[in-house]
């Protein structure tokens, strides 16, 4: 690509091997095959003068998986303690995105609808609403993974992709049609920077007073476990009247995505096609996971009735949906439930993120999260059955409930669609099993143990 430089060949910056050392030990970085190499450097712009800030594209081979990656580079004269965290290489060259005696530059940007080098800003101006917060201090969001989020003061926070794709990023395109229907259960957005690379930066209102939903849910099943011999609708911290309200604002979430994008409807050949790329994926996660092998044939039991039930003459609407959903991008504020980050499974590319499905999908995705939430405190009391139990009913009192809720306000149960809802949660749980042997193997006992049930 036309301004393309081998790594070694800009000056001042850390060697290839140390940019790709840096990467590597990042939770942002995707591939965690262990040998990244930084294969090519694009500088985009200078945002910052002094200290000199540039914003960077890397390209990055880990073991033949090869992706793109943001990097804003602060270099000074002399080693500065409170970014030590972030140095890169050798020299006093760090993170910029952590200093934020530079950072006060991208609301400034956002604001003005600047274009820098490569980059143009785009504001969302608001009459009534929240606007740019162009005088706080930023301070990096640490739950981030895949991403590094600056809040900005309790007004305004800025999402950097570090991972960064040519065309539309899902995110950017749903919060702002979401906004423009008057969907009230996100963040309303504020801004955002790209190029012709991509998308590099998303601004949005803070939501403050907010609780995230996986510490909530985690923390109605510790107090269930301090008093096990309770039912979980006996506990003061009952979490079912939250995953019911959660419910509701999922259906009505998905029917604001109904008035913001197109629908459509699989026929029943597509749909038996879509059975069967779920059958391929299965054996693709087994070639990798050699612990889902016991389990194979069962599990491709829920993709082939699905593919009966096309062959029946079953159809599919589809629509557009959140796509990676769980309770991590969920926050209860004292609105009410707000949802977050419409990326998508950021494994899948773009034009797969962006593409019509079921909204059963999401429905799956938030099924699976709950029992996440149970299982990954359960793991706190090993060989314990009476919890092992209480986790099992906590687990299906909150589906049950979050279940209840959407189908109030969609007007149709998810259970009711069975086969379906079977394939999918199935689907999701291999996924987690082959995502967890990749990021963190100390969690696969988690799908694994989702699988083992499934299978029965």
């Amino acid at each position: 690509m036309t301004g393309w430089t081998p790594a070694d060949a800009l000056d001042g910056l850390p060697a290839p091997h140390e940019l790709a050392d840096f990467v590597g030990r990042q939770r942002w970085f995707s591939a965690h095959g262990g040998s990244p190499r930084v294969t090519g450097v694009r500088a985009l712009a200078r945002v910052h003068d002094d200290p000199p800030v540039d914003v960077l594209l890397l390209d990055v081979d880990d073991q033949g998986t090869q992706a793109r990656y943001q990097l804003q580079v602060e270099r000074v004269t002399d080693s500065v303690d409170r970014l030590e965290h972030v140095r890169i290489g050798e020299t006093a060259t760090y993170d910029a995105l952590h200093d934020r005696e530079v950072t006060t530059v991208w609301p400034r940007l956002l604001d003005e609808e600047a274009k820098v080098g490569e980059l143009r800003c785009y504001a969302v101006r608001h009459r009534d609403g929240p606007q740019l917060a162009l005088d706080r201090p930023s301070l990096v969001l640490t739950a981030e993974q895949s991403n590094t989020t600056l809040a900005y003061g309790d007004a305004m926070v800025i999402k950097f992709y570090r991972q960064v794709s040519a065309g539309v990023n899902p995110d950017v395109e749903v919060h702002v049609a979401l906004d423009g229907v008057g969907c009230e259960h996100i963040a309303r957005p504020l801004g955002w920077v790209e190029s012709d690379d991509g998308v590099l930066a998303f601004a949005q209102e803070f939501l403050g007073g907010a609780t995230e939903g996986w510490e909530s849910a985690q923390a109605s099943v510790r107090d269930l476990f301090v008093e096990a011999d309770l039912h979980p609708s006996d506990v003061g911290s009952d979490f079912a009247g939250e995953a019911e309200r959660l419910g509701r604002v999922t259906a009505e979430l998905h029917g604001s995505l109904r008035e913001a994008f197109p629908t459509a409807e699989l026929s029943p050949e597509q749909l038996a096609e879509r059975a069967r790329g779920m059958s391929a994926h299965l054996r693709a996660a087994v070639a990798e996971v050699a612990a889902l092998a016991p389990y194979a044939t069962g599990l491709d039991e829920a993709f082939a009735a699905l593919e009966r039930s096309a062959r029946a003459g079953a159809t599919m609407p589809v629509q557009r949906i959140h796509g990676d959903f769980h309770l991590g991008q969920t926050l209860r504020t004292p609105a009410g439930w707000k949802v977050l980050d419409f990326e998508g499974e950021p494994a899948r590319p773009a034009e797969h993120r962006r593409a019509p499905d079921t909204p059963l999908r999401d429905v799956a995705g938030m099924m699976r999260s709950l029992d996440y939430a149970a299982r990954l405190v359960l793991l706190d009391h090993p060989g314990d059955a009476q919890r092992a139990y209480r986790a099992h009913e906590w687990v299906e009192h909150n589906v049950d409930a979050f279940c209840a809720g959407y189908a109030s306000a969609a007007g149709h149960d998810p259970h009711d669609d069975d086969v379906l809802l079977r394939a999918l949660v199935t689907e999701k749980a291999v996924y987690e099993v082959v995502y967890e042997s990749r990021m963190r193997p100390s969690w696969v006992v988690l799908p694994l143990g989702a699988v083992e049930r499934l299978v029965g």
